[in-house]
């Protein structure tokens, strides 16, 4: 099944990102491996998480506190965010 980031979630990746970097300089290629290997697993098992709204279901990184929220469709798995764990939740159930 295909994954498909939609650009706000890619920001959010981008934006994260950026600022790991700043913080340490290779800490962003390690957020980025972290994502990546997140993205594989959603693709190879992507009913493994919960729902936690609606039909978003929410896949928490390993080192980082991050979550990527994705929906699943019948052709194709969407990302819509990929959000710090304290950010508020409205900001990403208004995308999905």
């Amino acid at each position: 099944m295909q994954v498909v980031v939609r650009p706000a979630a890619a920001a959010d990746i981008e934006d994260a990102f950026l600022w790991y970097e700043q913080q340490r300089p290779g800490l962003g290629a390690d957020f980025l491996r972290t994502v990546d290997g997140a993205l594989a697993a959603i693709q190879s098992s992507p009913q493994l998480h919960a729902v936690i709204h609606r039909n978003t279901r929410r896949a928490l990184l390993r080192r980082f506190p991050y979550g990527i929220y994705y929906r699943i469709y019948p052709d194709s798995i969407v990302i819509v965010a990929c959000m710090h764990g304290r950010r508020d939740p409205k900001r990403w159930q208004s995308r999905a």
